[in-house]
């Protein structure tokens, strides 16, 4: 299991001057939207590095994250924050690239050389035809590759020609692609729980009230694809299992079971058995609010 640690921002290097690449066709811009990351930023910037053109799209954050971000000679623009697919659609649209494809990295996740190496060969291939690619993340936490509790393999889209896709839901975000689309062998590092667990944890609380809302609609106008359940596979078995649960009882116990057991997150030690225990909360956290929701629509207390 290749590890690798977080880079130290005060030992990371900036990016090389504009042009500094070479020919457009030889390099990729970057793209990464922040709200307060300067515990995350630095390290972000310093594994793209090899960029000549990125770009900071930032939600007006109160820490140092703008002057991190001009310090490795981004350029940084500001927007107000209203819903993910509407500020990813703004960084794509709104502003010019020097490159025809977009790397669109988050600002708790570091390029490994090796997928450096393969978008820049993606960039470099004259009779390229997709317009969109998929990478693999490795979740890290407590010092480890949750390798089985970290849903692994997880495929996000990653990079992109601007103009080609677009974003839906505004949690648990999907990119549809105007064209062929392709995967990357190498693989993103995740430092989701760099903020610390308060973090994690309030960020989990606002995103189960959207869960608890989309949970509710999909019992009252889904069914459950059975046949992409059982022997789909990638994002349409992961969204049929995701209907099959919303009509389970004991959903968070479900959830730790499933994800210590059934997929295994025993075997990721100490750290496995706390990200499981972590999910179930944000499992009963949209239970909960589902409960709440009911009860206010017909009008009790709760």
């Amino acid at each position: 299991m290749n590890r690798q640690t977080s880079i130290d921002p005060a030992t990371a290097s900036p990016v090389q001057p504009a042009g500094a690449a070479g020919p457009a066709n030889d390099n990729v811009s970057v793209l990464i939207l922040t709200l307060n990351e300067e515990v995350n930023l630095a390290a972000c910037l310093a594994s793209v590095g090899w960029s000549d053109d990125i770009v900071v799209l930032d939600s007006f954050s109160q820490d140092r994250t703008v002057e991190i971000a001009k310090s490795f000679g981004a350029r940084v623009y500001q927007r107000h924050f209203d819903s993910e697919p509407a500020q990813r659609s703004h960084g794509l649209r709104e502003i010019a690239y020097k490159h025809p494809l977009v790397y669109l990295p988050d600002a708790d996740e570091i390029t490994p050389p090796a997928l450096r190496d393969e978008i820049l060969a993606v960039a470099r291939a004259p009779n390229r035809t997709e317009v969109a690619f998929h990478v693999r993340s490795r979740t890290m936490f407590m010092g480890r590759w949750l390798r089985w509790s970290g849903l692994y393999p997880t495929w996000f889209v990653r990079l992109v020609e601007p103009h080609r896709v677009r974003f839906e839901r505004e949690i648990n975000l999907r990119t549809v692609a105007d064209g062929p689309e392709g995967k990357l062998d190498g693989h993103l590092l995740h430092y989701t729980f760099n903020k610390g667990l308060n973090a994690w944890l309030e960020k989990h609380n606002r995103y189960s009230w959207h869960e608890a809302r989309e949970s509710l609609r999909s019992l009252e106008t889904e069914r459950v694809d059975w046949l992409a359940a059982l022997i789909g596979s990638g994002a349409a078995r992961r969204r049929a299992l995701k209907t099959l649960s919303f009509r389970l009882p004991c959903r968070p116990l479900l959830r730790f079971l499933y994800m210590y057991v059934l997929r295994g997150g025993f075997l990721d030690g100490r750290a496995g058995f706390v990200y499981c225990g972590l999910l179930m909360t944000y499992e009963t956290m949209i239970v909960s609010k589902m409960i709440e929701i009911r009860r206010r629509e017909r009008g009790l207390p709760l």
